[in-house]
């Protein structure tokens, strides 16, 4: 907030938020557009719109400032109006937040999370000619502040959908742990075979660069047009705007931290690719979409750690999660799935705090940390001693996904018949043979 000062200058001047303005001192001059100024910004610092989209702050005691022309305030987001079309298919539109909606907010100079799912819409007039589309606000979150919880709400109005007679359902959300989303998404709703399409962005619909639309056409063609009937993630398939893919819920992994392609598929090909005029290209087997729609499963058991062996890592962080009463633990293993085992220094050995947990219940699976390949019981001395110690190697499956599908084995079935469940694949999630996708850059 600006000071009372310069509220009281600009009032006196007849200077409003959006007018054009002068600011000028010795040894320069600049002209732009008043903004709001930000919570994280000194009170006395004018923040000023350049023409070319950038913003720049001065020293209101240090310049004069002028009024050029009025502008026409700070623009409201205008809501869309769509003339739906009962006869293209039928396709529930799920917001829950996340950079595909959101845009500058002028009180922090950060972006903030658009309230209604009409905001997105506006800016896509093309969905209207895809899909009979009904738009429903479940919540307005950031992934990074969702929790299983979230999952849960989102699977339970997924189902509600499919039951009234939604042909597919686009949810948006954010990229951070979209992957987590979609992996807990694939098992709950394992039994719908209908498709449930998950999209974002990685830039804010109001960037020039912005992946936001695309993502989202691309992602209701799938839901109104394909004929699978899986949880996936449909994104950007390149840096360009060619394609998107389809990539399988539990084989999805974001893989870079800016990039429109940032997803990936792990040991596995995408399902589908889809450009931006509905031309959908499979590329993988998938399970078919049906008229056969189950209930959603979604009990979880939050009681389940992911953590990372590591050089000189000590292994005291398993007995933190049993003294907490943990019931499930994924290790992130080095190469084909080891943990420090036969150090010279045996306060390093991973291996006889495995085996206490093992001996007390806890339920504790391996994965690569690798992310591409799989791990192999058998090969070396080490990775035998830890499956003699009661660990469950887990082939090919993401950390991610083997974190998710413990918990949710835990929350929904008998805890003596998880071991063999962990290691079968549920929802996509094992391979028998792993494909290499390679991150181009």
């Amino acid at each position: 907030m600006y000071s009372d000062e310069i509220l009281d200058f600009l009032k006196s001047a007849k200077i409003n938020i959006g007018d054009e303005i002068r600011a000028t001192a010795k040894d320069f001059g600049i002209d732009g557009e008043i903004m709001p100024n930000t919570e994280a910004t000194h009170p006395e610092i004018i923040v000023i719109k350049l023409k070319n989209g950038y913003n720049v702050g001065v020293n209101f005691r240090k310049i004069k400032i002028t009024k050029v022309k009025s502008g026409k305030g700070m623009p409201e987001f205008p809501k869309a109006e769509f003339k739906q079309d009962k006869k293209l298919p039928k396709i529930s539109l799920i917001y829950t937040g996340g950079t595909i909606g959101s845009k500058i907010d002028y009180k922090t100079g950060g972006v903030y999370m658009l309230v209604k799912p009409e905001e997105l819409l506006y800016e896509v007039p093309e969905l209207a000619g895809i899909a009979c589309i009904s738009s429903k606000e479940l919540f307005s979150i950031s992934s990074e502040d969702m929790s299983y919880r979230e999952w849960q709400a989102i699977a339970n109005a997924v189902e509600k959908e499919a039951m009234a007679g939604a042909d597919g359902i686009v949810i948006t959300i954010g990229t951070d742990t979209m992957h987590y989303a979609a992996a807990a998404l694939s098992f709950m709703l394992k039994d719908l075979h209908i498709p449930v399409v998950l999209t974002g962005s990685q830039r804010s619909s109001d960037r020039g660069s912005s992946d936001a639309f695309m993502n989202l056409i691309c992602s209701t063609y799938l839901a109104a047009k394909s004929n699978i009937g899986e949880v996936g993630i449909c994104m950007h398939s390149s840096s360009s705007d060619d394609k998107c893919h389809f990539i399988r819920g539990t084989k999805a992994r974001k893989m870079h931290s800016s990039r429109r392609d940032a997803f990936r598929p792990i040991n596995d090909r995408p399902i589908a690719l889809v450009d931006i005029k509905g031309n959908i290209e499979y590329r993988n087997s998938y399970s078919k979409k049906s008229k056969d729609i189950g209930r959603a499963i979604t009990g979880f058991q939050n009681s389940v750690a992911l953590v990372k062996a590591y050089p000189n890592s000590t292994p005291d962080i398993i007995d933190f999660y049993l003294q907490k009463g943990y019931e499930g633990l994924i290790i992130e293993g080095t190469g084909l799935g080891h943990t420090p085992t036969s150090t010279k220094d045996k306060n390093y050995s991973w291996l006889p705090k495995i085996k206490n947990a093992v001996s007390k219940g806890m339920i504790i699976g391996m994965t690569s940390q690798c992310i591409y390949g799989r791990v192999n019981e058998n090969v070396y001395r080490n990775l035998r001693l830890l499956r003699n110690a009661g660990v469950i190697y887990c082939e090919d499956m993401l950390p991610e996904t083997a974190y998710i599908k413990l918990g949710w084995l835990l929350g929904n079935y008998k805890k003596e018949d998880i071991p063999k469940l962990l290691n079968t694949d549920i929802a996509g999630e094992i391979k028998e043979r792993s494909e290499y996708d390679e991150f181009l850059v």
